[in-house]
Order: C-alpha cells, then sequence, then structure tokens
C-alpha cells in the first residue's frame, strides 16, 4: 500500500478520489491551509504557497503526489489581480512542494498533477483536440502551459509525471451541475449564446478512477485529456439536463452579450468550447463507467 499526499484534496475531486484510494488501503495525507484533520485522511498538514512555507512532516515516506490545489476558476470575476491569483495558485504551490523535495534530497515514485482542457483555449471551432497540440495564445491556455510546466519540472524528484487534462466534473454536490441546474428550478432552464459552444463534461466517478489509475499504472506518463465519450453543445447538454430533470427547456436563449455584460473575460468559460479527444485515455485500457450523457446526469441527479 502507498502513501499518498493529496494537495487541495478538500474539494469535489480530493475527496472523491480520497474515498476510493482509502478503500483500497491507502494511507492519505491532506495538505491544505487547515491542519484539521477530515476523512477519509489519516493525517493533515498545513502550508502557505504565498509565503513559501510548508510542514515539511506532510512530506515524510510519501509514495506519491497528487497536486490540485488552485484557485477556482469561476468563483471570482478575471481581474488582473484574480487572474494572477489563479496562476500562482498553481504554479507557487508546485514549485513549492518541488523546491521542499530538493532539500530533502527526496525521491517519489510519481506526481499527478491536475491541468485543464482549457490547454486548448477558450474557442468553438470544428476541430478535435489531441494532447500533443500546443498551448493556446490566451488566459486559459497560458495558465494550463504553465500549470504543466511547472508539473514537468518534477523530473529530477519524480520516476513518472502524468498530468491529467480534465473536463467540466459533473458532481450532484457541488461544482458545475447544481448552478446549472438552478434555472430549472425556476422554469427558466436554457441554452447559453449560440448553444454550439462544446461542453467537455466527465462524471465524478470517472474523474476520481482516472486519477487512482494513473497514481499506480507505470505506464502512464505525459498529458492525458480526461473528458466522456459522448461529445455534445451547450444546447444538447441543456436538453438533455431537462429531460433528466423532466423540466422544459425556455425558448429563448440567454444572450451571449448579456453573459460577456455580466461576467467580462470570464464569459468564455461558458460561451466557448470545442471537442476533446480521450482517445489516448482510452488507448491505455481505460473504460468509463459514465461514457453518456443522459445515463451520466440520471446518474447524479436520482441517486
Amino acid at each position: 500500500m502507498a502513501r499518498i499526499l493529496i494537495t487541495g484534496g478538500a474539494g469535489l475531486l480530493g475527496m472523491a478520489l480520497a474515498k476510493m484510494l482509502k478503500a483500497d488501503g491507502h494511507t492519505l495525507v491532506l495538505l491544505s491551509r487547515s491542519a484539521q484533520r477530515i476523512n477519509p485522511y489519516d493525517a493533515a498538514f498545513t502550508w502557505n504557497p504565498e509565503k513559501a512555507e510548508i510542514d515539511q512532516q506532510a512530506l515524510d515516506q510519501i509514495d506519491a503526489i497528487v497536486h490540485l490545489a488552485g484557485a477556482g476558476i469561476a468563483d471570482k470575476p478575471w481581474t488582473e489581480k484574480r487572474k494572477q491569483e489563479i496562476l500562482d495558485s498553481r504554479v507557487n504551490s508546485a514549485q513549492l512542494l518541488l523546491n521542499t523535495l530538493k532539500q530533502r534530497a527526496q525521491r517519489i515514485n510519481v506526481l499527478v498533477s491536475a491541468s485543464a482542457v482549457g490547454w486548448y483555449g477558450a474557442q468553438t471551432t470544428s476541430l478535435l483536440h489531441l494532447e500533443e497540440e500546443p498551448a493556446a495564445i490566451d488566459f486559459m491556455g497560458e495558465t494550463c502551459r504553465r500549470w504543466e510546466a511547472a508539473a514537468d519540472d518534477f523530473s529530477s524528484v519524480a520516476n513518472r509525471i502524468v498530468k491529467i487534462r480534465t473536463g467540466v466534473v459533473l458532481d450532484a454536490n457541488g461544482g458545475a451541475l447544481p448552478e446549472l441546474m438552478k434555472p430549472f428550478k425556476f422554469g427558466f432552464g436554457a441554452v447559453l449564446g449560440s448553444g454550439k459552444q462544446q461542453i467537455p463534461w466527465i462524471h465524478i466517478e470517472d474523474i476520481a478512477r482516472i486519477f487512482r489509475e494513473a497514481l499506480f499504472n507505470e505506464a502512464w506518463s505525459g498529458a492525458y485529456n480526461a473528458t466522456a465519450t459522448e461529445q455534445c453543445s451547450n444546447r444538447t447538454f441543456t436538453q438533455t439536463l431537462g429531460k433528466v430533470l423532466k423540466k422544459p427547456v425556455f425558448p429563448i436563449g440567454v444572450p451571449s452579450l448579456g453573459l460577456r455584460l455580466v461576467l467580462g473575460e470570464m464569459s468564455a468559460v461558458v460561451l466557448e468550447g470545442s471537442r476533446i479527444s480521450n482517445a489516448k485515455l482510452r488507448s491505455t485500457g481505460f473504460l468509463f463507467k459514465h461514457p453518456e450523457l443522459q445515463s451520466a446526469l440520471h446518474n447524479l441527479v436520482h441517486t
């Protein structure tokens, strides 16, 4: 059994992954801003990446690191200050971990770092994006590029590095799905903008399983797109969600201009998106439990 350190492990993905790993018998260490231990973690230690402070006991005898820490992309408007916070929270935290491992002359077996399909940028095209493409030249693309570069720097202390480019994680308890469901409760479920933009989604159980596989499958290395097999546009997603909720979809969509006025640059998160290939992931033999949108939504909403 392994001793695994998880940063950002109190979030939706961190908790889902931790529960899986604990059920498998592994020892779990949480690194966060609070020293309070929460189930299913065995221990908790504190850090402050902005001040380059870390309780080094967190790294004692660890075999692997799962790096999930990072400020929420859609939590606050994208002011220049906020964009810097989003970038620094990912890059500086990784650099702190790396520098601390180097100071301790300590090696680990694997670093599994979160990344995002934002690597491909805020655009809506007919392209099917593959892992070997360069990062897009916009805020999301540059953030992901530097995020992954910080993970690649672990080559001097880790036997393997895996980067998971995660899509929109669907979980009934938090994240995007509850927000997308809110308008339906008031009878105003509607398509956003043109409705043509893709939503590269993935069920919370499948993304947790992907991270678990990345930890222990020695054949995994490099970047992997982590999105479900069924591709869908915002229009298809909205119509499918309405069907699962048994609620009507409002015939008039939410205008792009209105969203841009309200959300500013951050509107790109909901108004843009292209198709993402998961062929590399499937080529490893990984099998999705929730490859289709309607059954995935039904599982989350009705169980």
